[in-house]
């Protein structure tokens, strides 16, 4: 799928230069004197628009409904990157952004990941065929030897070494990185837009304001569980649960619709077993058969934990912040808090 977007991008890239018609609200000029921002998914849409307010024109590159890590851009989609203002994205996250920002708008790309300080946490961001090795080199597969809630920067070996492909992108499910960005492209949008600058900050005082609260929020509802291990789908949730003391258990990797090996399955059955785990978790923007068969076959119940990727039909009226405190009465739920 990434080498097919990659050739895909590639072909659009000679269009990119072309004004597209009916490009709406991502004109070079902004419509009404907004600054037109672009950005590559659901958690910067959501910064960009709170911190943006009335002066900017959002538009957001992976629709609702659309699963993020293997989008695909279409020849409207990288014109609209070539004629925005600001493009807001995280590098390695969609090999589509990262091509088409790095082919026609370098200037204007303001890459995230920095400001995440993104770690290496253990989780699998490798994509596998059926017998392959289950975690990046290096790496302990989350749930097995190492939790991922210990899961620490390895020692400088070569066995260890951390490449920018083991990086965990999932910043924005641990509150504390997630208000760093916020912080980040609050700094970009003043210093493209300085005319708004005080509105700005204003506004991001008020996000912030409001992730902090979160942060307390999951620090006191997750301080006394029962249990510690929770299972999901796919491995997106190592920052939270290292912030908040948890270990995570993913049944695939990085790509959340990959198929499991049999081998996997019985490990995380064996983990669910052993553990007392009550709950298999699944994502609202995949199919929920893996996790559902699992659940079935050691008797335990599927709940939705939702990796905030981006939203769908069933919650389009859902905010960062509303869907962060339902994922976190799941937790307690599943995990018998006090």
């Amino acid at each position: 799928m990434r080498s097919s977007t990659r050739a895909v991008v590639a072909g659009l890239a000679a269009l990119a230069t072309i004004t597209l018609a009916g490009c709406g609200n991502s004109s070079a000029g902004g419509s009404g004197g907004k600054l037109d921002v672009v950005t590559s998914f659901y958690p910067l849409e959501f910064i960009a628009k709170s911190v943006g307010g009335d002066a900017v024109n959002v538009t957001t590159l992976t629709a609702p409904g659309v699963e993020p890590h293997d989008l695909e851009l279409t020849p409207k989609q990288v014109g609209t990157i070539a004629e925005a203002k600001l493009v807001v994205f995280e590098k390695g996250l969609q090999p589509a952004v990262d091509e088409a920002v790095d082919q026609n708008a370098k200037d204007a790309g303001f890459d995230v990941a920095p400001a995440a300080k993104l770690e290496a946490t253990g989780a699998n961001f490798e994509e596998h065929e059926e017998g392959e090795a289950a975690g990046p080199s290096g790496s302990t597969p989350t749930g097995t030897a190492k939790p991922a809630a210990y899961v620490e920067p390895a020692a400088d070996t070569d066995a260890a070494a951390h490449t920018e492909d083991a990086l965990d992108p999932h910043f924005w499910l641990d509150p504390v990185r997630y208000a760093g960005v916020v912080q980040a492209v609050t700094d970009k949008l003043v210093e493209v837009d300085p005319a708004n600058a005080e509105a700005y900050k204003q506004r991001a005082t008020t996000l912030l304001g409001e992730v902090t609260k979160l942060d307390t929020e999951y620090k006191t509802g997750l301080a006394d569980c029962k249990l510690k291990t929770f299972v999901t789908s796919h491995e997106a949730f190592a920052y939270l649960a290292k912030r908040y003391g948890l270990t995570m258990v993913g049944i695939a990797g990085f790509t959340p619709d990959a198929e499991p090996t049999p081998s996997r399955i019985k490990e995380v059955q064996d983990i669910v077993r052993e553990q007392k785990v009550t709950t298999i978790f699944y994502e609202e923007l995949v199919s929920p058969k893996v996790a559902e068969s699992i659940a079935r076959d050691v008797h335990v119940k599927t709940a939705v934990l939702s990796p905030i990727e981006g939203l769908s039909d069933a919650n389009s009226q859902e905010t960062y912040l509303s869907l962060m405190r339902e994922n976190l009465q799941e937790l307690r739920k599943a995990n018998s808090c006090a």
